[in-house]
C-alpha cells in the first residue's frame, strides 16, 4: 500500500477510531494515545490487512485489542470509570446541565451493566454502540453473517435489560 493510500485511511478513520477508544476508556488523551497506536499497528501491519474485512473494522479491532493491552499492563480495570470528576456539577442546577448530568449518569450505567455481559456479546455491543459499526461489518470482524451478528446484538441487549430489570426489583 503506498504512503498516500495510508495517509487517506487516517485522515478518513483517526476520527471514528478515536471516538470509539474515547467511548470505551471515557478519557480523551488515552484515546489519543491508543488512537495513534492503533495506526502506528496498522501502517506496520498492512500487509496482513486481506481485505476480507471492512478497513474501519479492522482499525476497530486494532484499537480495542490496543486498548485492552494498555489496561492488562497498567491494571486498570475495563469497567471502571476514567472520565475526570466534575468540579461542583450541582452548582450549576440550569435545566441544560442537569439533562447532561442525567445522560452522563445514563451512559456510566449502561456501560456497566455491558461490561457485565460475555463475550462476544459485550464487544458486538460495543462495536455496534460506540464504534458505529452496520451488522455486516461487525459481522466480517468476526468472519461470521451479519444476521450473526444482528443476533448476538440483540441478545446483548436483551442480557443488559435483564440486568436492568433485576436491579431495579
Amino acid at each position: 500500500m503506498e504512503k498516500s493510500e495510508i495517509e487517506t485511511i487516517y485522515r478518513k478513520y483517526f476520527h471514528d477510531v478515536f471516538l470509539y477508544i474515547r467511548a470505551l476508556s471515557e478519557n480523551e488523551s488515552l484515546a489519543e494515545e491508543i488512537t495513534q497506536e492503533t495506526f502506528l499497528k496498522a501502517m506496520n501491519n498492512i500487509e496482513k490487512f486481506d481485505g476480507r474485512k471492512d478497513i474501519r473494522a479492522w482499525l476497530f479491532v486494532i484499537a480495542k485489542n490496543t486498548y485492552f493491552r494498555y489496561c492488562r499492563r497498567n491494571k486498570i480495570y475495563v469497567g471502571e470509570e476514567f472520565s475526570e470528576i466534575m468540579q461542583d456539577p450541582m452548582q450549576d442546577t440550569s435545566p441544560a446541565v442537569l439533562d447532561q448530568i442525567v445522560q452522563d449518569e445514563t451512559v456510566r450505567n449502561l456501560k456497566r451493566y455491558a461490561e457485565l455481559i460475555p463475550e462476544p456479546y459485550r464487544e458486538v455491543f460495543h462495536l455496534r454502540i460506540y464504534g458505529e459499526l452496520s451488522f455486516e461489518q461487525i459481522g466480517k470482524c468476526y468472519q461470521k453473517s451479519a444476521g450473526w451478528a444482528r443476533v448476538t446484538y440483540h441478545r446483548a441487549r436483551q442480557m443488559i435489560r435483564a440486568q436492568i430489570s433485576q436491579e431495579e426489583k
